[in-house]
């Protein structure tokens, strides 16, 4: 049955290689009956270290297949399924030396996941992911950083975090992407940074030209803006977005300790200002 299963890993591992999608789901679906046969879906104390990689494998090219058809939930569950495996195997390599962790695509899905929670904004779970990984790597004598399957999100973190959009647009597009699957968010990353700048900018101006607002959120046409700015409720008139105003309340007062109106209008000022800088100088790129 272990001969089975090896086949089957390696035949699932050219289909993905081909990008033959449909093919790929099903020899995942043979592979998990077959190691649903075996009781190796969950891994038990008593589940054989080769057999033990091998389900890790099939899982981890499942992940990677459901990546690649842009199935952001069936991702998410291939990465939870994992965690027990990726506990099983350092386990046993840690007491017995009895399992080759060296085809363990661990760091690659865990940087996928972090990209993942990034782009749908899931902040909390992203540095909860994170912290688990700086605590794993700190006992390690190592840094997270130092593997580039989770430098890349973390970096794309700090800067979206700053505000610095065009760094991170930038990284979308750049030779740095780690892998294929990476490349896969980049409009989903960058559908972010747009509704961030969008939410900004209708704090911060009663209006901006067409013109700038194509490169403010990396639109790649004016009809592409129009169509944006209809989504969102904008008011379109003379080539300039109109934002909506939202008038404040009869008689609100500002609570103490917290930001006024002018507080925020001038922050999300600085944000836009910047973002404009970039955008004109990402004229040059585009």
């Amino acid at each position: 049955m272990s001969s089975d299963l090896r086949s089957l890993v390696s035949e699932l591992r050219t289909t993905l290689d081909r990008h033959q999608l449909d093919s790929a789901v099903n020899l995942l679906s043979r592979a998990k009956r077959t190691l649903l046969q075996q009781n190796a879906l969950i891994p038990t104390p008593s589940t054989p270290p080769q057999l033990l990689s091998l389900a890790r494998e099939v899982l981890e090219l499942g992940a990677l297949t459901s990546i690649r058809r842009e199935d952001a939930p069936s991702f998410t569950r291939y990465y939870q399924q994992l965690q027990p495996f990726y506990d099983a195997e350092r386990h046993i390599e840690a007491t017995t030396g009895g399992v080759d962790l060296s085809t363990s695509q661990r760091s690659k899905i865990t940087g996928l996941y972090l990209l993942l929670l990034l782009s749908v904004g899931q902040n909390t779970d992203f540095h909860t992911v994170l912290e688990g990984l700086v605590v794993e790597a700190s006992l390690q004598g190592v840094s997270v950083e130092d593997d580039p399957y989770i430098k890349y999100p973390v970096e794309l973190e700090r800067s979206l975090m700053e505000g610095s959009y065009d760094k991170v647009w930038r990284e979308t597009k750049s030779e740095r992407v780690p892998s294929e699957e990476f490349g896969l968010f980049s409009n989903v990353l960058v559908g972010t940074i747009r509704r961030e700048i969008a939410d900004c900018s209708e704090k911060a101006y009663p209006s901006l030209p067409i013109s700038n607002a194509k490169n403010l959120l990396f639109l790649d046409s004016e009809g592409a803006v129009i169509e944006f700015a209809q989504e969102r409720g904008w008011i379109l008139r003379d080539g300039r977005i109109y934002f909506p105003i939202e008038p404040e309340a009869p008689g609100a007062q500002a609570i103490p300790g917290t930001r006024s109106e002018k507080d925020i209008l001038v922050a999300s000022g600085t944000v836009i200002e910047n973002a404009i800088g970039y955008a004109r100088e990402l004229e040059t790129i585009v």
